[in-house]
Parts: C-alpha cells; sequence; structure tokens
C-alpha cells in the first residue's frame, strides 16, 4: 500500500475504509460522552436493522451483510450489556426475535443525531453539493451491487 508521500492515488476500497473510521471513530466518541462508552463499532450492525416488532438473529444476518456468527457474536454482547433481548417468537416456537431493550432504545436516535452532525461538518468543509455528490455515487454503488 503506497503511503500519503507517494504519488499512486489510494484505492477507493482504502479510502472508503478511512472515511468510515472517521465516521465511526466520531459517533463512538460522542456516545461515549454520552454514557455509552460499551459501544463498539460492529454493534451498529444490530441497532441499525432490529425492527421496533424485533428480528431474529437470521434475518439481522442478511440486512447488516455478516456472517452468522459475527452477529451472533454483537447480539450476544449487546445482550450481555443490556442494549437487546431476545425474546420468544409469537408465531414459531423454534424462533427468538431480537429486541432492543429501553437503553438500546436510546442508541439510534443518539447515534443518527451524531451521524449528521458528522455529515454537516463534512459538507462545511466539502460543500454540500459536493457531499451530495459522494452520497448519490454511493448508493448507485450499491444498487449495482444489489442487482448482482
Amino acid at each position: 500500500m503506497p503511503d500519503s508521500s507517494s504519488s499512486a492515488p489510494r484505492s477507493i476500497g482504502v479510502l472508503l475504509r478511512l472515511a468510515h473510521q472517521q465516521f465511526s471513530s466520531a459517533v463512538d466518541g460522542a456516545l461515549a460522552e454520552q454514557g455509552f462508552g460499551d459501544i463498539r463499532p460492529h454493534h451498529a450492525n444490530v441497532f441499525t436493522f432490529v425492527p421496533p416488532e424485533g428480528i431474529q438473529v437470521s434475518d439481522l444476518t442478511l440486512k447488516a451483510g455478516v456472517r452468522k456468527q459475527t452477529m451472533a457474536q454483537a447480539v450476544e454482547e449487546l445482550e450481555a450489556l443490556g442494549y437487546v433481548e431476545r425474546r420468544p417468537h409469537p408465531t414459531d416456537r423454534r424462533a427468538r426475535l431480537v429486541m432492543l431493550t429501553e437503553r438500546g432504545k436510546q442508541i439510534r436516535p443518539l447515534a443518527m443525531a451524531i451521524g449528521q452532525s458528522v455529515e454537516d461538518d463534512w459538507g462545511k468543509r466539502l460543500g454540500q453539493p459536493r457531499l451530495e455528490a459522494l452520497r448519490a455515487t454511493l448508493e448507485q454503488i450499491l444498487d449495482v451491487s444489489e442487482d448482482r
């Protein structure tokens, strides 16, 4: 991988990873300041996709695009921390639903507000048209990837 002094451009994958790390770091730091310092970046895969009626781990796995083992571990960690609980599925005795606890329900709106603040900062530094062009391009990339 070229260093920052190299004239070769960094790959899009590296740039996306670094931008994601910057975004996640800002969200994690602000969550910690609000008393949620035990939340880790991979926990976002759970908070982002749990609907009010709950969801099975297998469905969470599909929505987040991660391996079942990865999702199960994140759910277990969040359950131990008191952010989620597993309840019996109302129509399938074999299944269990992941539900946000009252503490868990506090995370999504807070994380969304923090994320919006990061985007607002990026918009000020880049200019809102460039940020919106980036968003549109990323949406197109994801749409194309989902068609495969």
